[in-house]
């Protein structure tokens, strides 16, 4: 599993870091902090954020940005992704883990139990996931913040709620109910292969920003949805009972760790067919418990 920052252990994990994060919460001072990323003055962040998070970008690219948003922001040719039909892929660079819904709509996180009811703010559409599955994609700062289609089909409307700005890394997952807290946007997809999905993006750490490109449009396997601003972020799928399986490989390695690493456009699971039972997803709740 990745590394928790210091930064992060320090707002989250110490009496005065929970105090400071209150504090920028309860004055907005996230105002400010984002007028300066946006500036030619955050410019002199990104060498050091380049060469910390090793980022791969040339000496032209480098010199384009012109400020931090500029680079973290950034754009690339994407050629990796798997287009097989009824091949699930992931739709953005993080690390993945993987949660039964309950029999009441609910999964539940380390110390953290989350109803969809209240995560979607939408009780009824939240019923017919019971028995679903949850998969949470954790971008980290070295991670590509654009994120993808994973199949063919037809976005609907996007539902933003407003929210706080937790880091989503698992320190802050244990101290708060994040994914409900937080700033977030989802949508309805129905896809060709895995019927009606919902995705929902979620902002992070004091100055998250959400892009989605499209609404109530069609849309097609690997398109770009969207992008995340100015800080690490994270990306929930919800898929009806049934409608998905992981690859076996990905499974085995989600009984040993509770994240994986994946990558845009990586083949992580198949349609509904050869969906696994009950039992063969046992270990994965037991290393997400």
């Amino acid at each position: 599993m990745s590394n928790t920052s210091k930064a992060v252990s320090f707002m989250y994990g110490t009496f005065i870091g929970r105090f400071l994060l209150k504090t920028v919460m309860v004055l907005h001072l996230d105002c400010i902090a984002v007028c300066f990323l946006r500036s030619r003055l955050s410019k002199i962040m990104n060498n050091g954020y380049i060469k910390r998070n090793n980022i791969s970008v040339t000496e032209e690219e480098k010199n384009s940005f012109r400020s931090f948003r500029d680079l973290f922001a950034r754009t690339r040719v994407n050629d990796n992704i798997d287009m097989a039909p009824g091949h699930l892929i992931s739709p953005c660079d993080s690390w993945l883990s993987v949660f039964k819904i309950d029999g009441e709509s609910r999964f539940s996180i380390k110390n953290s139990h989350y109803a969809l009811k209240d995560f979607l703010q939408d009780g009824e559409l939240a019923k017919n996931y019971v028995g679903g599955d949850c998969l949470i994609f954790r971008l980290c700062a070295s991670d590509y913040h654009h994120y993808h289609f994973i199949d063919n089909g037809y976005q609907g409307e996007n539902h933003f709620i407003k929210g706080a700005l937790h880091s989503v890394q698992p320190i802050a997952c244990e101290k708060y109910p994040v994914y409900v807290k937080n700033r977030r946007s989802w949508c309805l997809l129905d896809t060709e292969n895995f019927g009606s999905v919902i995705q929902c993006e979620i902002g992070a750490l004091i100055v998250g920003g959400i892009a989605n490109d499209k609404e109530n449009a069609h849309f097609l396997k690997g398109e770009e949805k969207g992008h995340f601003e100015l800080a690490g972020s994270t990306i929930v799928l919800l898929f009806e009972k049934g409608k998905i399986s992981l690859k076996d490989e990905l499974i085995q390695k989600l009984s040993e760790n509770s994240e994986v690493k994946v990558a845009l456009g990586e083949w992580i699971g198949n349609a509904g067919a050869n969906c696994p039972k009950e039992e063969d997803t046992a270990d994965i709740k037991a290393a997400n418990i």
